[in-house]
């Protein structure tokens, strides 16, 4: 009886509450993408009533009856919210709300809190890549769609940054250089990437101009953070491509957290549209994991894995490809034998140390290694025909075969084996001191790779080997040869931030020098990089940023072999000055947050290295003959065009051109010709891209998610030729991805997530047309020669090999 007064006086508030017919009023907080917006404050303007959310994002709210409310809704991160409430007789309502991200609280977080964002990267949200249409599964693909970044293979996780190849890309996670397998040729074989996307935190992203502390390569940084987890959750995800699992939890002492991720990937629904029909079997499996400890305050000790099996086989039966004009049609029909088989299996760890002895001094040590076994094993055979084909309109045989140009056989076989290793030992710090930060950075790398090349392809037409010889039957390509390196890097940076006001303008100041040296061939690098990025407060919504700098690209193994095989380890690295100007406006239209973002490049190249790309394969000459340029503007504009649904369009304008050296040919005058510069195989004119939401009027649950990329052609070569002045260009790259999307949230009222399902945070459930508009796209060619006519000119056909067709998918994605 002593604790019955005190329960009295709890449960007198409900009694009054209930004896004065108030009104409930429950609902739902979600974010823009349907999530829910856990913890939320509610409250009532001019009273004490309020409440807040669970972690779910619900609430309950007790209102006196036949009153007018204004009710204010806020969290950390969201733009407040003020809705009107008119309470009439009854015992109340439900209702759905929807919270904006705040982009000034966002801005706080990205230059003072724990993740910084530096001047000239992008942050990318990570909430916009899972409701992105995505055939190959990978995070790059919401990369794609950035300004300065292209990419004209939609099974790849590669791209291209502002005139650079897929090799002059940094990525990294948490902190540790990612490498990617050396062996693909081609997207089909490609796989899953190394970044999971259901462990990210962050994504950061630069195109140019980025700071001394990364490192040494020439096009553009990806940045990445897997996260340490709060509270117990994970997800699972399935679709016709493949599927993903992760879980996530913290310890009850706080101290231990772990992230583990399991992916795998099949897209044989994908290669089934190809132009080449036969059985293809390929399989892609990941599994990471992150670990973290606090030993104390001061220390904290992680731990990144990664075991990856990418496997392809194919067995191919035959392919019918029709090209050329309405004019002059032409069909190639194949039919094979044989089969490809292709393994690789990569491996990364990674050990860090993290110290701080107090706010001022950070400094994280490193222990990271690196293996990858490649095998590329295939004996194709195959027995081609090209045939006219009746262009007459009106015609029976409109599109039939109606002459025979040329027949032929040939025979590719490759036994191609790779084994690296890199290991490396580093260490990065930070000291504070008001408003200046000094960083440094040592690394130590140690590469071992073992290459063996059996590779060569047998061409013969109308029973005459090509290329054609009356002594001896000569092979088309043929590469052999047994390559074994061993050598160590050494790389170091120092780098200081500062803060400067001149009048009403913010200045940052930042400037650094990066040091490498290579004991391969003894040469020694010195990289000094500035950027400066301005805030005028006479201009409250604009930032501007300059950045200067030079990047040097060390080679790696590929830069180093030479279209033979060999190795030349006298090649030095590639050297790239970089002018950037940026600019970033921040406004509202249709009483809504937008950004416009702007930046200017001019990048000088010199020691360039040439090189072809057929499909993902890069083959370099292995010799620094080269020098040129790129420049170029790219333009984004990012925001809400409707509301509570954030698009954007990005625009890309460049030129990339290189010249080689005392190039030169002898024209039929016997004269001397010096053709001077022509396009990298990267330049692209123009590129554009969008990523477009919408929802249904009155209920953002129901979402439908548009992406659009547009590039003009690539130039390309006859296979025939090593002049690189002789060139053609690929049609443009075009293709429209559409996704929808229906999401089920906790506490939504639903019968689904009230029922069995009520344990789970969020079900969504979508479906997605590939290749809307059914184009098909041109990847690369297969050239087809036939024998020498009486002019001894043999007749060279290029044979477009085409990308994806139209597809249907569908995606269910469920977190707890």
């Amino acid at each position: 009886m002593k604790y019955a007064g005190l329960i009295l006086l709890f449960l007198l508030p409900y009694y009054t509450v209930s004896g004065q017919q108030n009104y409930i009023l429950n609902g739902a907080i979600r974010d823009t993408t349907g999530d829910p917006v856990p913890y939320a404050n509610i409250y009532a303007e001019g009273t004490n009533l309020g409440t807040s959310a669970d972690s779910t994002g619900m609430f309950r709210l007790v209102l006196e009856n036949n009153k007018n409310y204004t009710l204010v809704i806020s969290a950390v991160g969201y733009i407040n919210k003020k809705i009107s409430i008119s309470t009439v007789s009854g015992k109340g309502k439900t209702i759905s709300l929807i919270l904006k991200s705040s982009s000034k609280e966002l801005k706080e977080v990205e230059v003072y809190g724990s993740r910084e964002r530096p001047p000239g990267f992008i942050q990318i949200e990570l909430k916009d890549f899972h409701v992105l249409p995505n055939a190959s599964g990978n995070i790059e693909s919401i990369l794609k769609t950035m300004p300065g970044v292209s990419s004209s293979n939609e099974l790849s996780s590669q791209y291209s940054v502002r005139g650079g190849n897929f090799d002059e890309n940094l990525v990294y996670v948490n902190d540790i250089e990612i490498y990617r397998p050396f062996l693909v040729r081609s997207g089909k074989q490609e796989g899953l990437s190394f970044v999971n996307p259901d462990m990210v935190s962050s994504i950061q992203f630069s195109a140019g101009g980025f700071d001394a502390s990364y490192g040494d390569k020439m096009a553009s940084v990806l940045d990445i953070r897997y996260r340490k987890p709060t509270e117990f959750s994970g997800s699972f995800t399935f679709s016709l491509l493949g599927g993903s699992a992760h879980i996530e939890d913290i310890s009850a002492n706080k101290k231990f957290t772990y992230i583990t991720g399991f992916r795998y990937k099949s897209n044989q629904y994908l290669l089934n549209t190809f132009d080449t029909k036969g059985d293809y079997k390929p399989s892609f499996t990941d599994w990471q994991t992150y670990l973290n400890y606090e030993l104390s305050e001061k220390w904290n000790i992680g731990f990144l894995g990664n075991f990856a099996s990418n496997s392809y086989q194919f067995i191919p039966e035959n392919r019918r490809t029709s090209f050329g004009t309405v004019k002059d049609a032409v069909q190639l029909f194949v039919l094979y034998d044989g089969q490809e088989i292709d393994r690789f299996i990569t491996l990364t760890g990674a050990v860090s140390a993290n110290y701080r002895p107090n706010d001022k001094v950070e400094i994280k040590n490193i222990i990271s290694a690196f293996n990858t076994r490649e095998q590329e094993t295939f004996d194709i055979e195959g027995f081609y025909s090209l045939n006219a084909l009746d262009r007459e309109i009106g015609s029976e045989n409109l599109g039939d075969s109606i002459m025979n140009i040329g027949v032929g056989h040939f025979i590719d076989h490759a036994r191609n084996n790779l084994d690296a290793t890199v290991l490396s030992l580093s260490q990065k710090g930070k000291y504070k001191s008001g408003k200046s930060i000094l960083e440094w950075g040592l690394k130590i790398k140690h590469e071992v790779i073992n290459d063996q090349i059996r590779e060569w392809k047998l061409v013969d037409s109308a029973g005459f080997s090509l290329p054609y010889s009356d002594e001896e039957v000569d092979l088309a390509e043929s590469r052999h040869a047994n390559n074994r390196l061993s050598s160590n890097r050494y790389t170091s940076y120092l780098q200081h931030t500062g803060l400067y006001s001149i009048g009403t303008t913010a200045i940052q100041v930042i400037g650094g020098l990066r040091f490498h040296y290579w004991d391969l061939n003894s040469q020694f690098l010195l990289s000094p990089r500035v950027i400066i990025y301005m805030e005028p407060a006479w201009l409250n919504d604009w930032r501007f940023h300059l950045s200067t700098g030079v990047y040097y690209q060390p080679p790696f193994y590929k830069e180093l072999r030479t279209p033979e095989g060999s190795v030349n380890r006298d090649i030095e690295a590639q050297k790239s000055v970089h002018y950037v100007a940026g600019s970033e406006f921040n406004f509202i239209a249709w009483e809504r947050p937008f950004r416009f973002t702007t930046e200017v490049y001019y990048k000088k190249l010199d020691q360039l290295i040439p090189y072809f790309i057929d499909n993902v394969r890069i083959d370099y000459i292995g010799r620094n003959i080269a020098h040129g340029y790129v420049t170029g503007i790219d333009l984004k504009i990012n925001g809400e065009f409707v509301d509570d649904a954030e698009s954007w369009a990005s625009l890309s304008i460049m030129q990339a051109r290189e010249n080689i050296e005392n190039d030169s040919y002898i024209n039929d005058d016997g004269e001397a010709i010096y053709p001077g510069s022509y396009p990298r195989p990267t330049d692209q004119l123009l590129n554009f891209s969008l990523f477009f939401q919408d929802y249904f009027p009155g209920n953002p649950t129901y979402r439908v998610h548009l992406i659009m990329h547009y590039g003009t052609g690539l130039p390309t070569k006859p296979a025939t030729t090593e002049r690189f002045d002789q060139y053609f260009r690929m049609p443009s790259y075009r293709r429209v991805d559409i996704g929808f999307s229906k999401t089920f949230s906790a506490g939504d009222n639903s019968r689904l997530m009230n029922g069995v399902l009520r344990h789970l945070e969020t079900i969504r459930i979508g479906a997605e047309i590939f290749n809307l508009l059914d184009i098909n796209n041109t990847v690369s060619y297969i050239w087809i020669r036939t024998v020498n006519n009486l002019d001894n000119v043999s007749n060279r056909f290029a044979v477009p090999n085409y990308l994806t067709s139209r597809r249907l998918n569908f995606r269910v994605s469920v977190r707890f």
